[in-house]
């Protein structure tokens, strides 16, 4: 996590915040986690470096939510799933708010635990 502010104009903080918060899909759509902020992604990459950046982390972090989710289903059979899909589920939705209100504030959030996949 970097804890110091850019100088970004207020529409690269409201899409990056968009990037983040459009993870929150998924709950409604299949796979609508990794679909928001790849189309936030596709369409501001070339407009912002710090929508590109935040896009990018929110997109890794999503990928790696949906190995955590699958390998703690996998889990189930011997009962220490469940438990774990539930802390899985609570984390994404926690870092995911923080990463907003970050984004928002103009800063750029590193996710702990993210899998780099998009560089």
């Amino acid at each position: 996590m970097t804890n110091q502010p850019n100088q970004v104009d207020p529409e690269s903080r409201n899409w990056a915040m968009i990037a983040h918060l459009s993870t929150f899909a998924g709950y409604l759509i299949p796979f609508g986690n990794i679909i928001g902020p790849l189309v936030v992604w596709l369409m501001k990459k070339d407009e912002s470096e710090f929508v590109n950046d935040q896009a990018k982390e929110a997109l890794n972090f999503q990928i790696s939510i949906l190995i955590y989710v699958i390998v703690s289903a996998v889990l189930i059979l011997l009962l220490i799933g469940i438990p774990l899909l539930i802390g899985v589920l609570i984390f994404d939705l926690v870092v995911t708010i923080m990463a907003a209100i970050k984004a928002n504030e103009g800063i750029r959030y590193r996710y702990p635990l993210k899998i780099t996949f998009i560089k």
